[in-house]
């Protein structure tokens, strides 16, 4: 009542009303309903109602009299959370009130309750007939709920939280943006302006590190923060009653109360229209670019697993500066399975398996290629752009490209049927869906066309991923091409499976049943439908048909004997009868300049669907593809 009245009423009711405090007139500013409670008037069934509803409980207790100080452990404590478990109980702010009838504090009988009871937020003296603390108690309140300690500190173990500990430990390898496992002044002072909107004064900053260098063996190294450091300050933070600090660092990279990275910045909204796809813009690869130097290095033998509470991190390796200087940079552009793990450092889980290296190009020793990287990602963006923001979310691209989400790193393209109409397109990455009976050699078309020979490389230690991603020059411009392999049997007849730039028909050439399965595919999918089918494919074939998917057929295994086909006419003459170029021959055995004539013919074919009388600029071997 003296809150609200900002004075002390002649006559004090036994229970005050409910009142709402609006939020314009907080500190924190948001609404704070407040309900007493009166031993005399209410029962304990009562309060408990009330207590499962609330945020906060403030305890009053009398500082004149010792017998409502011993209540609080002995009634009101064990009535709040007498049965709540560790972790889940309601914080506690201690009211000693009528402080102006007492000349000394009661803080000395307070303090061993206090640490008795780890819920216990905190303990202000009041007095409501002057009016004293009054405000400071119901901020204190509102900290307690804002900013709570119980998800972040122990008090009985004086220790961080293992969540906590993930937390931070995420957000300092995040803000080393050098990888050097160290917070240099350029570093903190980057990390405290995208946190805190200013950097520290250079005194502030030095006074900090001493602070962190006097009480631990290890927070400072080369005359920057280690993550132990960083860990000891915010405990310190939390120690000394400035919750808000440590809080308002987890939530500007995401967390919420529960410390975990929220849906709203994991996965921010994007709309992709029917018929658009997406991928990454310059911002994206400029974000990926840096993030693959930060990584690009020789840092094996100074990294080890450290088990901080039960929580494992990255760590260095390091006793001193000079060791900590001896990590060398070998900047082979390449990531080694080692670089990529401590990349993914910041991941609750792995999000690449390794069918990754099985989809991209990689390096003679088998490592991620910077080429093979961006093409992973650029694969990540366009199969599922929601998952591939999660994972720039947790690679903090918002923190680090100074963005207010990652929908920024993307673009939607154009609606392809807007692209037919303008006959052009600005679309960089397409999907070519490889079609052809088992025993064909899909497998190994999509393995050489990320230059892997599975015939002398062998397959049976491989996880080999449906699809496999990597450029072409498309009329001087550098596109990506998409090859996913499709199983006909079991998945292609699906109206899920009705989108693509363009179709990769495959056949065994040695095989003489193989051409007549590849014809049937076309003649039901790609040029007519017969009355037998039309009922359970006319959803698929209208979709290829007011899409324009171009075809292209692939006669495999040619260095084996070719055979004749068992069809009604040969390859050949197929071909000509249906508009579509001759057959182009592939060897999984020796896969020559001839593979990469048929990759690039794919790309072109996708590109541009619409070319129905060739152009001059368009390549010789591209004139006459058929467009249903």
């Amino acid at each position: 009542m003296s809150l609200v009245g900002e004075e002390f009423p002649d006559e004090v009711p036994l229970r005050a009303e409910e009142i709402t405090i609006p939020a314009d007139v907080t500190p924190e500013k948001v609404p704070t309903h407040i309900v007493d409670y009166s031993e005399t008037e209410q029962t304990d069934e009562v309060l408990k109602a009330e207590i499962i509803k609330a945020n906060v409980v403030c305890v009053v207790y009398d500082v004149t009299k010792e017998e409502t100080i011993e209540k609080i452990k002995t009634k009101w404590i064990p009535l709040v959370n007498g049965n709540a478990e560790k972790g889940n109980k309601v914080p506690i702010i201690l009211v000693g009130n009528k402080s102006d009838l007492r000349s000394g504090s009661s803080m000395e009988t307070i303090l061993p309750i206090m640490n008795q009871f780890s819920e216990i937020e905190t303990c202000v003296e009041c007095s409501a007939k002057n009016l004293k603390n009054i405000s400071e108690l119901f901020y204190y309140a509102q900290k307690a709920v804002l900013h709570p300690t119980a998800p972040l500190y122990d008090p009985e173990d004086k220790q961080l939280k293992p969540q906590c500990v993930r937390a931070l430990s995420r957000i300092f390898y995040i803000s080393d943006r050098d990888n050097d496992r160290i917070l240099s002044d350029v570093e903190l002072n980057r990390f405290q302006k995208a946190c805190f909107g200013n950097p520290l004064a250079p005194q502030a900053l030095e006074d900090v590190k001493t602070v962190v260098w006097k009480n631990t063996g290890d927070g400072v190294q080369d005359n920057g923060l280690t993550l132990n450091g960083f860990l000891f300050l915010n405990t310190l933070f939390i120690q000394r009653g400035r919750h808000e600090t440590t809080w308002t660092i987890l939530r500007n990279f995401g967390y919420d109360d529960t410390l975990e990275l929220t849906d709203d910045y994991l996965y921010p909204q994007l709309r992709v229209p029917a018929g658009c796809t997406t991928e990454l813009n310059h911002l994206g690869h400029q974000f990926l670019q840096r993030l693959f130097d930060k990584y690009d290095e020789v840092s094996d033998r100074c990294r080890q697993s450290t088990q901080h509470g039960d929580v494992t991190l990255l760590a260095h390796h390091v006793t001193n500066g000079a060791e900590a200087r001896d990590i060398v940079q070998d900047k082979d552009s390449a990531l080694s399975p080692t670089e990529l793990r401590n990349l993914f450092c910041v991941f609750p889980y792995t999000p690449w398996g390794p069918e990754v290296y099985s989809s991209v190009p990689t390096t003679d020793q088998g490592y991620l290629s910077h080429h093979g990287y961006l093409c992973q990602w650029t694969l990540s963006a366009y199969l599922d752009i929601h998952r591939c923001l999660e994972y720039l979310g947790y690679l903090g691209y918002p923190i680090l490209a100074e963005q207010d989400s990652q929908t920024t790193a993307v673009t939607v393209t154009q609606q392809k049927e807007l692209d037919l109409e303008k006959a052009q397109t600005q679309r960089t990455v397409f999907l070519c869906k490889v079609i052809g009976p088992r025993g064909t050699g899909k497998t190994a078309f999509l393995q050489a066309f990320v230059g892997s020979n599975v015939v002398l490389n062998g397959s049976a230690n491989h996880t080999f991923s449906p699809y496999t991603i990597n450029t072409v020059q498309v009329n001087n411009q550098e596109k990506y091409l998409i090859l996913y392999e499709v199983d006909v049997e079991t998945e292609f007849l699906k109206a899920s499976h009705a989108s693509c730039d363009v179709a990769c028909l495959m056949y065994d050439a040695s095989d003489p049943q193989s051409f007549d399965y590849c014809a049937s595919i076309y003649k039901v999918c790609f040029y007519t439908c017969t009355a037998a089918t039309a009922a359970s494919l006319i959803t698929d074939v209208q979709h290829y048909m007011e899409s324009q998917v171009p075809c292209v057929l692939v006669a495999s295994k040619g260095d084996l004997h070719e055979v004749k086909q068992l069809h009604g006419m040969t390859p050949a003459e197929f071909c000509y009868k249906h508009r579509l170029p001759p057959p182009m021959p592939f060897s999984a055995v020796a896969p020559d300049s001839n593979a990469d004539g048929i990759y690039t013919k794919l790309a072109w074919a996708a590109m541009f669907p619409y070319v129905t009388v060739t152009p001059a600029h368009v390549p010789l071997a591209f004139r006459g593809t058929h467009l249903v």
